[in-house]
C-alpha cells in the first residue's frame, strides 16, 4: 500500500482534531474528485512500519480525537489488508481514539458478502471503525453545506450501531 499524504491537526475530515491518512489507489475515479492524484496505486510513498509508528506516535497526543482513513480508496482489496493492521494497533494502543473511514463504495451493496469490494478482512474493518462515510462523489449532487461529505448521495453511517442492529443507522451528523 502507498500513502499519498498524512495530514496532522486536521479538522475537515471528521469531528474534533484528527490525523488523516490518504491511501493511494482508487478504481472509482469520480468526476470532480479533489484528490485525483491518489487514483494511482503507486502515488506517494510506501506504507512502512516507520510510517505506522509515526501515525501512532502522532495520534497518541492528547488533543487528537481520532484517525480518519480516506484516499484514494481504503476499500481497494490491497489497501484493506494493510489498513486492518493499523486499525488493530490503534485499538490495542490507543483504544480511546475513534476511527472514521471514507469510501466511494456503498456499504450495503459493495462491502457485504458478495459485494465487489468484500474480502476476508472487510467485516473486521467494519466492526472496528466508528464512522463510515460511503458513496461515490457525484459532481451533480455536490453540496458544500454538508457536514464531512461532498455530495448529497453520501451517507455518514454510525458503524457501531449499524453493526449491532444489522441495518444502517445514520449518524446525527447527516443533518
Amino acid at each position: 500500500m502507498n500513502l499519498g499524504e498524512i495530514i496532522t491537526v486536521d479538522s475537515a475530515n471528521g469531528t474534533g482534531i484528527r490525523v488523516s491518512v490518504f491511501v493511494s489507489g482508487c478504481t472509482n475515479r469520480c468526476e470532480g474528485c479533489f484528490q485525483p492524484q491518489t487514483w494511482d496505486f503507486n502515488y506517494g510513498r510506501p506504507y512502512t512500519s516507520e510510517t505506522e509508528d509515526f501515525i501512532i506516535s502522532e495520534l497518541s497526543k492528547p488533543y487528537y480525537e481520532g484517525l480518519t482513513i480516506l484516499g484514494g480508496e481504503p476499500f481497494e482489496p490491497s489497501n484493506q489488508r494493510e489498513i486492518i493492521k493499523l486499525i488493530h494497533r490503534i485499538k490495542k494502543e490507543l483504544p480511546d481514539k475513534n476511527i472514521w473511514m471514507y469510501t466511494g463504495f456503498t456499504y450495503d451493496k459493495d462491502l457485504v458478502k458478495g459485494g465487489c469490494r468484500y474480502i476476508e478482512c472487510t467485516d473486521e474493518i467494519l466492526d472496528n471503525i466508528d464512522i463510515l462515510v460511503d458513496g461515490r462523489f457525484v459532481l451533480e449532487l455536490r453540496n458544500i453545506m454538508l457536514n464531512f461529505r461532498g455530495s448529497e448521495n453520501q451517507r455518514i453511517i454510525d458503524m457501531k450501531e449499524t453493526r449491532k442492529s444489522d441495518h444502517i443507522i445514520l449518524s446525527p451528523l447527516n443533518n
